[in-house]
């Protein structure tokens, strides 16, 4: 069997970039510079870059499939004189009570189920194991946990509920991706050691 991949599935919208609700105006798109380094010490480590979102707003009617490749393609636009690269783009159209028929499912895609991750894993020859989920709110930790991944929630307010469960604790917590970077290599570190 081929050797398996190691990734980082990081949440778009308040982790990624930061948080404008529903919004698909490419204009607005913004990366932040600690960002930016964070991914960079990602992909030195080895790791695929992979985005998984929610984006209800497609079953509720306030924009398209199509309007989020125009997010898609600027968020590549950012980070390329950067020389980074998003290795896939994944999304979750649906919403239980959508506006919209077709996608009004109870699925299990939809962070905190980790159907993205799971088809993310299969597509890439992914080891969860070895691999983390970023977010910043506990579905997404939820969501990487049910995968088998090691999960880094940034602690940016952006939560607001709080029902916490051993699903839904993080291994650990950050302040940005870069910090969030820097706690990946250091636990790459401590195993490494471990291992030797």
């Amino acid at each position: 069997m081929s050797q398996q991949h190691k990734a980082i599935f990081i949440d778009k919208d308040g982790t990624l970039i930061p948080d404008i609700p529903y919004n698909v105006n490419v204009d607005l798109i913004t990366i932040e510079p600690e960002t930016i380094k964070g991914l960079q010490l990602m992909k030195e480590q080895g790791f695929l870059l992979i985005v998984i979102s929610n984006q209800s707003g497609i079953a509720k009617g306030y924009f398209e499939e199509g309007d989020l490749k125009k997010v898609k393609n600027k968020i590549d636009s950012l980070l390329q004189p950067h020389q980074i690269s998003i290795d896939e783009f994944y999304y979750c159209p649906h919403y239980p009570n959508a506006a919209i028929r077709k996608y009004a499912i109870d699925c299990d895609c939809r962070k905190p189920m980790p159907g993205l991750i799971l088809r993310a894993a299969q597509d890439f020859n992914i080891d969860l194991s070895q691999s983390w989920m970023i977010g910043d709110i506990l579905n997404d930790i939820e969501a990487g946990k049910r995968a088998g991944c090691k999960t880094i929630l940034l602690d940016k307010g952006h939560e607001t509920e709080w029902v916490l469960s051993p699903l839904r604790t993080p291994d650990f917590t950050a302040k940005n991706i870069m910090e969030a970077a820097l706690l990946v290599k250091q636990y790459s570190k401590k195993l490494l050691l471990h291992h030797e």
